[in-house]
């Protein structure tokens, strides 16, 4: 019934989590943080992905711009330690962006799942994320070949979980109404936009978040969708 197979990527493919933790202990050496009173790595991580999440949930509302979530991420986590200093916030975000797309852990299966998939569908990814950056771990990762589109926000100027991004891919796409299904791990942002766009949906929910919303299927591991799709 598909002929379009759409991929989240931070989570659902590519391993976010560990890739940027990865990337952030690079910084963390590189900057030499423990110097400016920052003597716990774990603890600047968990204060650092805090500020993340609240400055994306910001983002995807429109309070504020990319620009803005890039380096205030950074500066509110310096502020906790007590480190009012912009040009050190605007050197670690530079260089976090630098250094993350070119981490290369995915998902358990993902690599074997996405390939099953391109055999018998035209697979695309739809993000949040930045357009270089998304299309740097793509193909970093060895999965750019893979998709043929990469629709982000800033290619569609709308933002998951918008109807509009959805439109948009799916234009983008040359497909009919019915053909698509999105499989993403945020169910208030890929699953629920999907659902408003018309599209069949597969959660994929590795921790078995308990929740009351009806997706087309749902899944704990990547290699259940070798018996759905």
């Amino acid at each position: 019934m598909y002929k379009h197979v759409f991929f989240d990527l931070d989570h659902t493919l590519w391993d976010f989590e560990r890739n940027s933790r990865d990337t952030m202990w690079q910084l963390y050496r590189r900057f030499d943080l423990a110097t400016y009173g920052i003597k716990d790595f774990d603890a600047f991580y968990e204060v650092y992905s805090g500020h993340n999440e609240r400055l994306w949930a910001r983002f995807r509302k429109g309070f504020i711009k990319r620009e803005e979530l890039r380096w205030k991420r950074m500066w509110h986590t310096l502020l906790d330690f007590k480190i009012g200093n912009t040009r050190i916030a605007n050197e670690l975000s530079s260089a976090y962006l630098e250094i993350l797309p070119t981490q290369k852990f995915l998902v358990a299966d993902a690599q074997e799942v996405v390939a099953y998939c391109a055999e018998k569908y035209t697979l695309h990814i739809i993000t949040n994320g930045f357009e270089t950056t998304q299309k740097q771990k793509l193909y970093n990762c060895g999965l750019s070949a893979y998709f043929k589109h990469i629709i982000t926000s800033e290619k569609s100027n709308s933002i998951k979980p918008q109807r509009e991004i959805f439109q948009f891919a799916q234009s983008n796409a040359g497909a009919a109404d019915g053909e698509c299904i999105m499989i993403g791990d945020a169910l208030d942002i890929d699953i629920l936009g999907a659902m408003n766009a018309g599209w069949d949906s597969i959660y994929y929910n590795p921790g078995k978040i308990p929740h009351t919303q009806r997706p087309t299927h749902e899944i704990d591991a990547l290699k259940a969708l070798l018996h759905i799709l």
